[in-house]
């Protein structure tokens, strides 16, 4: 839906976004994640129009720009005014028509399970709920592309869940999300593709199920610790691993699962336990911010 090529961004002495290329494929859930600073909000604001690159080019894949919906991390309401009205002049800023505000108001409420708060006015809303609002109001005009900047941030648990429904159901209904985060679970659990950012450069990208799919390895964990076989073992295969009571055969050396478990039953160790997994993106992120 938008590709984004060689794209730089600089604030006075500070490159907030550094030659980035990426796309967001229409339909997908992109996760963009990353510390603080290392450029997420800016690029969001990019992709907006909201900022202009230095150098570079945001364009959409197709021939016209999609209609956009953005939720920026810091949602500031005018408090005074009830959710149903503060709705309604979004959709009058929209360019949605007088007739059609009411239907896109109780639309955008239902989807994001407001409607009992209608009503309500904005300072009696919980933290949980003007997320919710915030997302309601880049619902208004039906824009097929959402940038949602930490859409779940400062939520308790039952909050982030009930923004990860509404997220994972926006998507389901075929919207095209760009969502920022520094929470893992939440890209692992609503995502479709990730991109990791540091310094203002990406540093991974890659989709969700390639992501968490790439470098198996199996993880051997004795009774004792293996110092004594660490070189009998390591010069089966470099690929062989060797930490206090733990083997970790990666690549080719899973195929000498067999041979590291008797050597270890010869030497008189016990195997306790013995374990296919893959890489986790706690790894991909660690590798990716060091």
């Amino acid at each position: 839906m938008v590709e984004i090529t060689n794209v730089t961004k600089r604030f006075y002495s500070l490159t907030a976004i550094n030659n980035v290329s990426l796309q967001i494929p229409r339909g997908g859930v992109v996760g963009l994640l990353g510390p603080n600073g290392a450029g997420k909000t800016t690029l969001l604001k990019l992709i907006a129009g909201l900022l202009n690159p230095d150098s570079g080019r945001i364009r959409p894949t197709t021939r016209y720009w999609p209609a956009i919906g953005y939720k920026p991390e810091r949602l500031l309401f005018p408090n005074q005014l009830r959710v149903s009205q503060y709705l309604e002049i979004v959709a009058g800023l929209s360019d949605v028509t007088r007739i059609d505000a009411e239907k896109a108001v109780f639309e955008a409420l239902a989807r994001v399970s407001l409607l009992e708060a209608a009503g309500k006015k904005i300072k009696d809303c919980s933290k949980g709920m003007r997320q919710r609002l915030g997302l309601a109001q880049v619902l208004i005009g039906d824009p097929p592309l959402l940038l949602l900047d930490e859409p779940a941030n400062g939520l308790d648990p039952e909050g982030q869940a009930d923004i990860h429904r509404c997220i994972q159901e926006l998507h389901a209904g075929g919207k095209t999300i760009l969502m920022s985060s520094h929470q893992l679970p939440e890209v692992t659990e609503v995502c479709t593709h990730l991109v990791i950012l540091n310094e203002g450069q990406v540093y991974y990208q890659n989709s969700m199920v390639d992501a968490l799919t790439v470098r198996p390895h199996t993880i051997v964990h004795t009774d004792q610790d293996l110092a004594p076989l660490r070189e009998r073992l390591q010069a089966l295969h470099p690929d062989i691993q060797v930490e206090a009571n733990t083997v970790i055969l990666r690549n080719e050396a899973m195929a000498l699962r067999r041979e590291v478990l008797t050597a270890v039953l010869q030497a008189g160790l016990d195997v306790i336990h013995v374990a296919q997994r893959n890489v986790t993106l706690a790894e991909i992120y660690a590798e990716a911010v060091q």
